[in-house]
């Protein structure tokens, strides 16, 4: 049965495993010539007997045939432990414990690139969503990057994707934020970027399928309309500079 609790100790891309008997750390070369061998994270007691000190970053809960294993995400103080195992290299092995590469994909941070667009008037634009996390809502234009997009790229492309409004470029400026908003643990990062815009809302072309309107609004209204925490720090940050 594998442990309710362990340990996540990963160190600039290494991560420590053990063996089904707690024995580690394991290395590269274990896992290719221990097929018959389930590596997992270690427990706490098991850490403590390999003599690692290490910090606590965060936890989370990782759900695998109806138990909550709950994963301590830590830094170990030591070395770079060269022996250790690749974090990049867990997800194919099938001697891998599913708990691990779960934990591993929830490690890797979500990236989002949204746009302020604003006018002379310090208006700014909002878009009512029609689907996903914020149906219903008011939020900034935007959403996920594409893998091999820069995030100004990004945000330009969702721009004109949802709004049928094509800008060339940004101001330059951009707003970065980070927040893990539930027990999954998933890390979501936003990179918003600012463009003035000075046209009229009979000029967009929005997607039907995604937003149900555009509006102007002032900053204190749009402030009062978002429920995104990355659309209010970012709608903020824009507040400071007018």
């Amino acid at each position: 049965m594998h442990p309710l609790d362990v340990l996540y100790l990963e160190h600039d891309g290494k991560v420590l495993l053990v063996n089904e008997e707690g024995e580690g750390p394991m290395t590269n070369n274990d896992i290719e010539f221990s097929a018959n061998t389930m590596f997992r994270f270690p427990t706490l007691n098991e850490v403590n007997k390999l003599d690692i000190d290490w910090e606590e970053k965060s936890h989370f809960i990782v759900e695998y045939q109806q138990m909550k294993v709950r994963i301590t995400k830590g830094y170990p103080k030591i070395s770079w432990p060269k022996h250790w195992i690749w974090k990049d290299s867990v997800f194919l092995p099938t001697n891998i414990h599913v708990v691990v590469k779960e934990a591993i994909y929830r490690s890797l941070h979500r990236l989002v690139s949204k746009l302020i667009v604003h006018n002379d008037g310090a208006e700014v634009l909002l878009a009512k969503i029609n689907r996903g996390h914020f149906k219903g809502f008011w939020s900034l234009p935007g959403g996920y990057m594409d893998h091999d997009e820069h995030p100004e790229e990004g945000c330009l492309r969702e721009t004109f994707e949802e709004l049928g409004l094509q800008l060339p470029t940004t101001d330059g400026l951009e707003i970065i934020t980070q927040k893990v908003f539930n027990e999954e643990g998933v890390s979501f990062v936003s990179f918003t970027y600012f463009c003035n815009w000075n046209g009229s809302i009979r000029d967009l072309n929005p997607l039907v399928e995604e937003i149900a309107e555009v509006r102007w609004f002032n900053i204190d209204e749009a402030l009062s309309h978002v429920v995104s925490h990355f659309d209010r720090e970012a709608l903020n940050s824009f507040l400071k500079t007018k």
